[in-house]
């Protein structure tokens, strides 16, 4: 059955099989990276911190950790920037802050999209603050050509991301406007007449 919100969108960028694929590919990277040598003498690596964006990561988050063959453990953050529009703010607000302590461990921040760069940038500098050893980033779309602060992963921390996403307005799999469409199984360009 057709969810009504379909004739919202503009057209589909990519479907369920398509994010499946992307998401075991994203998940066998990180594996591979955070699994240390199997063979090695030197102990593996601590297991890493997943900590989901709230909320638009939840189900990019809940189907990547599904992924990974390693030991981990999950919290959340919430970091508020778009409120009900459709632009980044620019100074996100903390609103919900991790259970689980980080110190000394890898962290990797998993978001739904990467657009102008403050909210990476501004939990990058609290989880330092927090004592993470390092702090990735796992994106499932990246939309570059909308970044305005240049953020760096910390110490031996990697960028992930799943999908290069055009300068339009996006929701579907997680991703909202105005806390709808988040439960459309794939990513689609939202109809202008919907969100102006």
């Amino acid at each position: 059955m057709a969810l009504k919100l379909e004739s919202h969108i503009e057209r589909v960028l990519w479907d369920q099989h398509q994010i499946s694929r992307r998401v075991s590919e994203l998940a066998s990277q990180i594996s591979a990276d955070f699994g240390g040598a199997a063979n090695s003498d030197s102990p593996p690596p601590p297991p890493p911190v997943l900590v989901g964006v709230a909320t638009g990561a939840f189900l990019f988050l809940a189907d990547l950790v599904r992924n990974i063959d390693l030991p981990i453990s999950v919290d959340f953050v919430r970091a508020d920037s778009y409120g009900s529009g459709t632009i980044s703010a620019g100074a996100p607000k903390l609103s919900l802050d991790l259970k689980v302590d980080v110190k000394g461990k890898h962290v990797i921040l998993v978001e739904d999209i990467v657009d102008t760069g403050s909210t990476l940038s501004c939990l990058i500098a609290h989880l330092e603050t927090k004592g993470a050893s390092s702090v990735s980033v796992c994106t499932f779309l990246d939309k570059p050509t909308r970044r305005k602060v240049h953020f760096q992963p910390l110490g031996q921390g990697k960028f992930y991301k799943g999908f290069e996403c055009p300068d339009n307005f996006v929701v579907g799999y997680g991703m909202d406007f105005a806390e709808l469409y988040r439960n459309l199984p794939y990513v689609g360009v939202l109809k202008p007449e919907y969100y102006k």
